[in-house]
């Protein structure tokens, strides 16, 4: 039988064995302080994120040498897996599409519907950042203008100094969304010089008024009498085909306004624009008539010099029909309006639509 040496001298032999047992019940209860410790302080955080704290590899994520995760952990950075994009959208229509009968849509596939409004930014629309709605008035207004028609006007040239304008002559505000959607219509035959100097001059002005706009010029085919109303008519379906106008401005090829505080926009009533000519001398013309309208100075327009068209001469019966026009308003017009389209151009600037307005009633 072996005795145990004695440490150091003493008569006692020193308990090793319990010594052990005590340290390891010491470690023990410091490893299960810290465990708990360590589970409340993860009870308030992404416990997702344990995995990815203390290295373990998650079936998302490949290990030190494997693929890249599939998704981006929550809090994490690093490059993020973009969303596959849309589909892209039906083509526009075409430089210049006949389109037979007047009263029919154009095809669904041929234009957008309202919701894409022809400018919206590519992408998906739920990653696309939402706009403040436009001021109700445009900080981008310079006020009075020089407005001349001694230099001509490049079309081409034109639609370079503005890229913003869309094909058919839409155009959006790409920082702010308007609360107007404007619709121009032209009645139109046999003015092309003068709807360059209107192209120049009112582009940039609708622009600057930050309006949701299209302009429509509508060409009546033919040579017979000139039916201004009925284009108008006409221009006010036609464009309502295209997108949700809220608002309509008629609008002659030869009139330019002379300040762009002149707002070409929605109002509670109807409006009227160009209330000063330089033609009457910039007087009030309709004085008492119980429509919208800017003052005078605002109001300034200056039209364009022409000889008076053929087959575009005064209706003498023009003051009768407005004299009663309570009385026909309910059967004439938009109730009775029939048509024909004959062509619609897509131009860079403007979209032409050409129709048979038929014989005058």
């Amino acid at each position: 039988m072996r005795f145990r040496e004695p440490l150091l001298g003493g008569g006692a032999a020193m308990p090793g064995a319990s010594l052990q047992r005590a340290c390891r019940l010491l470690v023990a209860v410091c490893a299960l302080h810290l465990g708990v410790t360590l589970v409340y302080y993860l009870a308030g955080r992404d416990l997702s994120r344990l995995p990815h704290l203390v290295g373990v590899p998650t079936p998302l994520q490949g290990g030190s040498h494997g693929a890249p995760a599939g998704r981006q952990p929550s809090g994490e950075r690093g490059p993020r897996v973009a969303a596959p994009p849309p589909p892209p959208p039906p083509p526009s229509l075409g430089a210049s599409e006949p389109r037979p009968g007047g009263e029919s849509s154009p095809d669904a596939d041929s234009r957008p519907g309202p919701a894409s409004n022809w400018t919206s930014a590519p992408g998906s629309p739920s990653t696309a950042p939402s706009l403040p709605a436009c001021p109700e008035e445009s900080p981008l207004l310079v006020g009075p203008m020089l407005i001349e028609f001694n230099v001509p006007v490049d079309l081409t040239l034109l639609a370079k100094q503005n890229p913003e304008v869309k094909v058919g002559g839409r155009h959006a505000p790409k920082d702010c969304i308007s609360s107007h959607k404007v619709a121009i219509i032209i009645p139109f035959r046999n003015r092309q010089e003068h709807l360059k100097y209107w192209l120049y001059y009112l582009h940039p002005i609708l622009q600057r008024q930050q309006l949701d706009y299209g302009i429509y010029v509508i060409n009546q085919a033919g040579d017979s009498m000139f039916n201004r109303a009925k284009l108008l008519n006409i221009g006010f379906r036609e464009a309502l085909k295209d997108y949700d106008y809220t608002c309509f401005v008629f609008s002659d090829v030869d009139l330019i306004p002379m300040d762009d505080r002149n707002a070409y926009r929605c109002f509670s009533q109807p409006r009227h624009i160009s209330v000063a000519m330089d033609k009457f001398g910039f007087r009030l013309v309709f004085k008492g008539m119980s429509i919208s309208r800017p003052n005078a100075v605002v109001g300034k327009c200056r039209m364009i010099r022409h000889s008076r068209d053929k087959k575009n001469e005064p209706n003498p019966q023009r003051f009768d029909r407005i004299a009663h026009t309570k009385e026909t308003m309910l059967s004439d017009g938009l109730n009775s309006l029939t048509y024909k389209v004959l062509d619609i151009e897509r131009n860079p600037l403007y979209t032409k639509i050409t129709v048979d307005v038929g014989t005058p009633s």
